[in-house]
């Protein structure tokens, strides 16, 4: 748990859930801590590799076939720095490709790789990328590496625009075998209920409500806030019939933070 004790920041005395995976979790949770928050980390979601890294290997060894590549995350780009060496791959063997990376962090974590990006749309929404990409992919051959269980709208609409799409899982999710009993003590008495929780990913919400169920709880706690990333994640949380409380303006983590400030200040 972190909090702070200066009362006069903008979020003292608000108890803040953070569902971030635990390796992810901290620069949202200091964040937050540095206006004031008390924080409570309990992840709704762990990142794991994926049930085999064949493809993957595959893919990054016949990097010359491809002419684009398309990046969803930077947990994927973790997962090929990673596999790179494996595959016996280096940053050269991907400078006759073009990349498009969803969100400002994905992109950062790439250049961290050495790897240059090319496309990286407004809005952290894969159909902002879409957008980005237009008809350009048109009679391409594309990599796409992301998560195991993820939305088809990417590889289906590039498809549909004449492009030549390989999928790969990079990463899988599933939910961490000690939240449940966390998440049944926070909600155990309103002395330790959160005020708000934030949402990085609809993964996160729907693990969230698994984790509820878990704990006998069957809907949202009464009076406490849903803060979310983007709009992809918000309506997952419509979906569960919870309206989010605030909205991320641009969709990242400065703007999740933002959107906690608005919703609870």
């Amino acid at each position: 748990m972190i909090a702070s004790t200066n009362r006069e920041l903008p979020l003292a005395g608000r108890r803040i859930l953070v569902t971030r995976a635990r390796h992810q979790a901290g620069q949202l949770s200091s964040q937050l801590a540095a206006l004031g928050a008390e924080v409570v980390e309990i992840p709704a979601i762990e990142i794991l590799p994926p049930e085999s890294f064949e493809a993957l290997d595959a893919a990054l060894r016949g990097l010359s076939q491809y002419e684009w590549l398309i990046i969803t995350s930077a947990n994927t780009v973790r997962s090929l720095r990673d596999r790179m060496a494996a595959a016996g791959v280096g940053s050269r063997d991907f400078s006759l490709l073009k990349i498009a990376a969803v969100g400002s962090g994905t992109a950062h974590a790439l250049r961290e790789l050495g790897l240059a990006v090319h496309v990286t749309p407004e809005e952290y929404v894969a159909e902002s990328l879409l957008a980005a990409l237009g008809d350009q992919l048109r009679g391409a051959r594309l990599l796409l590496a992301r998560a195991s269980v993820a939305r088809d709208i990417i590889p289906q609409t590039l498809a549909a625009r004449g492009a030549q799409v390989d999928v790969v899982d990079a990463y899988r999710t599933v939910i961490p075998a000690d939240s449940a009993k966390q998440i049944a003590h926070l909600f155990s008495s309103a002395e330790t209920s959160p005020h708000a929780a934030t949402f990085t990913s609809s993964s996160t919400v729907t693990n969230f409500f698994h984790l509820l169920q878990s704990a006998g709880i069957d809907k949202a706690p009464a009076g406490m806030r849903a803060i979310s990333i983007g709009p992809i994640t918000s309506q997952t949380l419509r979906d569960r019939k919870w309206e989010p409380a605030a909205e991320a303006e641009p969709h990242d983590l400065p703007g999740l933070v933002r959107a906690a400030v608005e919703a609870l200040s």
